[in-house]
């Protein structure tokens, strides 16, 4: 297999980056909006190594308020990736509101399944309990989670990824438990990498791959190789490689 770019599965980006700049950085970055609108302003964008997302973050009180199903619906046409989604346990939004929210993009994906970057900050169970009473058993992604040993066996059992970034990293434990044919790497920038070691910027996946590599005790190219891997087949779960930039594809299509 040829030597693959790094992969980040969760960032978040300037909505006005130029292309070329991203391109610039090396990576194929799967790039987190936080609501319809922010999605609205990049939906029309073909960049070559970076996947916008159409996301409705649930901390945010007016992009919960803003959200429409038929709209998201419609939406998720265009891209392959959902993100940043779920539910937040310390948002000022009202839990039934985000959870509202969050069970019409899972029945929106039950139909058009599609990648999707879940947060769960301080809801992991209630995270599952979604997951569990929905049909969606491809796709998922646990974006930097939390969860208890029980709940991450859970969510292994539901199917689900974990993208894992250098913040999380800096507990072997919770690496451990995740299945090695389960993980993803992320650098939830400008949030999950405020401790790595600069410079700070999407793509840039090193550390945590650095870090994750010496703590399963492989080398970090194996465990690049891995995580594209895990991506393919992710990918292949959710049939959306037809949505995905050309080169992006053909570098899945590779790491199988």
């Amino acid at each position: 297999m040829r030597r693959l770019p790094p992969l980040d599965t969760h960032a978040h980006v300037a909505l006005d980056i130029a292309p070329l700049e991203l391109e610039k950085l090396g990576a194929v970055v799967l790039i987190a909006t936080r609501s319809l609108d922010e999605f609205a302003q990049v939906q029309t964008r073909s960049d070559r190594a970076s996947v916008w997302g159409v996301g409705c973050h649930p901390g945010l009180v007016g992009a919960q308020r803003a959200f429409d199903s038929d709209r998201f619906t419609s939406m998720i046409e265009s891209t392959p990736y959902v993100a940043e989604v779920g539910l937040d346990g310390s948002s000022r939004v009202p839990l039934g509101i985000q959870r509202a929210t969050f069970e019409a993009i899972v029945r929106a994906l039950e139909v058009s399944p599609r990648i999707i970057s879940i947060h769960s900050y301080e809801a992991t169970s209630a995270v599952l309990d979604v997951l569990r009473a929905s049909r969606l058993r491809e796709g998922a992604v646990l974006h930097w989670w939390l969860g208890t040993p029980q709940e991450t066996r859970e969510a292994v059992a539901l199917g689900c990824y974990f993208s894992v970034n250098y913040s999380m990293s800096r507990s072997p434990e919770a690496l451990r438990a995740i299945p090695r044919d389960r993980l993803l790497l992320e650098t939830d920038h400008p949030s999950g990498d405020r401790f790595a070691p600069g410079p700070r910027r999407p793509g840039r996946v090193e550390p945590v791959e650095a870090r994750a590599a010496k703590s399963l005790g492989v080398a970090p190219d194996v465990l690049r190789g891995a995580t594209w891997s895990n991506f393919a087949a992710l990918v292949a779960g959710a049939g959306v490689e037809h949505l995905l930039p050309v080169a992006v594809g053909e570098m899945t299509r590779s790491a199988r």
